[in-house]
């Protein structure tokens, strides 16, 4: 598997410039940046979260866990994450555990937590196992223009 075509698609159409970092398959945002020498909170990840039939993205560095009590306070109602099969549907060129922290790309609405904004460049999975996509966090920022901001998750 390589770059997730509709993530691809979505970069193209938005002029960002980006770079393909290949690692080693790993099992977790936080190996992921350990095995591509990319510091943890430079290093985006994706959990997508049910709320009644909505699906939204929640973005937060791979140093952190979301926050699903703090979510259920903000939005007032329960949410909870999103079951793998649901993640094969909604996102059927990426790898379960490899969505890529773009919500915009597959028309979610997306919550990112505030302390990615602040970084000089921002890696993520770019929907395998095995490539990571490197953007400076002027780029980034351009991609998540429409998400919500604030604090969505705790350090592990």
């Amino acid at each position: 598997m390589a770059i997730s075509s509709t993530l691809k698609e979505f970069l193209d159409q938005q002029q960002v410039a980006f770079e393909l970092i290949p690692h080693p398959r790993t099992g977790s945002s936080m190996e992921t940046a350990e095995q591509a020498h990319v510091p943890g909170n430079r290093m985006a990840k994706a959990v997508i979260i049910k709320e009644e039939d909505n699906y939204s993205m929640v973005i937060v560095p791979s140093v952190e866990h979301v926050d699903l009590a703090i979510l259920r306070e903000q939005f007032g109602h329960g949410v909870e994450l999103a079951t793998e099969p649901e993640l094969g549907e909604l996102f059927p060129d990426c790898a379960i555990g490899a969505v890529p922290p773009v919500g915009a790309a597959w028309g979610m609405d997306t919550y990112l937590d505030e302390c990615l904004l602040d970084e000089q460049e921002v890696f993520f999975e770019a929907g395998d196992h095995e490539e990571l996509v490197r953007v400076s966090g002027d780029e980034y920022r351009k991609l998540l223009e429409n998400a919500q901001h604030g604090h969505y998750g705790h350090t592990l």
